[in-house]
């Protein structure tokens, strides 16, 4: 019974599974995605001997079932699950069941090629469910914000008098003031008075706020296309109030979660607010904590989308853009590398060259990224917080070509 395999093509009501023992199809099954069903599955796959499965996801409370039932968990890419199908088909179908045994015999055949996953710690599990809902949030108030933008911009400009549509002082003067009927009667004094409930730190005074207001094109809407325009701006304005105020909070929540992770003092020195959270929480989760899931500077520079892609064929060499990496991470190192370009010297010199060789600011950053991944890695393999003194090529100021 040694040498089990089992690949898993999970989904959201079942999962198909399928057993391989030396190359042959041992046993085939599903499981509902319930409670009697995980733990059924768990038990079978210990009774058959499985030692190691694989599966399309690399978390999920199914993963983490197998996790806890003392399984190895190979974590494989969809492309890489798309690509090894013709290995075992002449034809182009595919199914849940044949997927399943794909995933078998990657197991079985490649698992040196694919990561082990290691569950994280309930520190780093928080902080990555906390990021994660945050930058969800924020994908929905961009897209209602734009909404609401256009709605005011249809037919009352004027509205648009302070910098962010979605900030809570303009919601609230949204609230008051849905249309140019009802600030018709809006003056100084009044306006001064809103301001200083809502604590406005702004550096324009109510009249020039007015001015601004007023001058703004106004529009020609009917009484019942206004009424109309005005039921769905304040509709808007409800729906991005909570969702301001929870991102707001989340904020709150990860600032206390990433003070209390182990592993925040070793990227803290790379940001020089102390109310910076978002950035280092979103680095740290999605890193993880276990180390030897990069054993390689140039594995989580991939991971990262910070090192090309190389295309070579014949007289042909081109590097084309990382598509497949982890897109968080991604976001995170860019936006590292974007800040220190303003205050350390070392990243400054690294993107000002990459400016002079002809790149473009994106791929600029990128080269900046992948500088800051040699250093990153390092300290956070050693767990050593970032210390300049002991940065070579800062204290050089060579940087490293990206």
């Amino acid at each position: 019974m040694a040498g089990r395999t089992a690949g898993i093509d999970w989904a959201s009501e079942a999962h198909e599974v399928c057993i391989s023992e030396g190359g042959r199809v041992a046993e085939r099954f599903s499981v509902a995605h319930e409670e009697r069903g995980l733990r059924e599955l768990a038990r079978r796959l210990r009774a058959r001997g499985v030692e190691r499965v694989a599966i399309e996801r690399p978390d999920g409370i199914l993963v983490e079932r197998l996790l806890a039932a003392g399984l190895e968990v190979l974590a494989i890419h969809p492309n890489q699950v798309k690509a090894a199908r013709p290995r075992f088909a002449v034809a182009h179908g595919k199914s849940a069941r044949f997927d399943a045994y794909v995933l078998a015999e990657l197991a079985r055949t490649d698992s040196h090629r694919f990561r082990s996953l290691v569950p994280d710690g309930d520190e780093t599990k928080a902080l990555r469910a906390l990021t994660r809902a945050r930058e969800d949030l924020v994908g929905a108030r961009v897209e209602l914000a734009n909404q609401l933008r256009a709605q005011l911009a249809a037919f009352w400009p004027g509205a648009l008098i302070f910098s962010d549509v979605d900030s809570p002082i303009s919601l609230a003067f949204l609230r008051r003031y849905l249309s140019p009927a009802d600030a018709r009667g809006l003056g100084p004094k009044r306006l001064a008075g809103f301001l200083a409930r809502q604590r406005y730190c702004g550096r324009r005074s109510p009249e020039e706020l007015l001015e601004r207001m007023r001058s703004a094109p106004s529009g020609r809407a009917g009484e019942f296309e206004g009424e109309a325009r005005r039921a769905v701006v304040l509709g808007l304005v409800h729906a991005l109030e909570p969702i301001v105020a929870e991102i707001r909070e989340l904020t709150f929540q990860i600032r206390g979660a990433l003070a209390a992770h182990p592993d925040a003092a070793i990227f803290g020195p790379l940001f020089r607010e102390a109310k910076t959270a978002i950035c280092p929480a979103t680095l740290i989760a999605e890193l993880g904590a276990a180390r030897g899931r990069y054993p390689t500077e140039a594995g989580l520079a991939a991971d990262a989308g910070m090192s090309p892609v190389a295309l070579e064929s014949g007289k042909l060499r081109v590097a084309t853009f990382r598509r497949a990496c982890d897109k968080r991470l991604r976001l995170a190192v860019a936006t590292l590398a974007d800040s220190t370009r303003h205050w350390h010297p070392w990243a400054r010199e690294i993107y000002r060259r990459a400016r002079a060789r002809g790149q473009d600011h994106p791929h600029a950053i990128r080269t900046l990224g992948r500088a800051w991944i040699r250093v990153l890695w390092r300290c956070w393999q050693d767990r050593v917080p970032y210390d300049p003194a002991r940065h070579g090529n800062f204290s050089r100021l060579q940087p490293v070509r990206g």
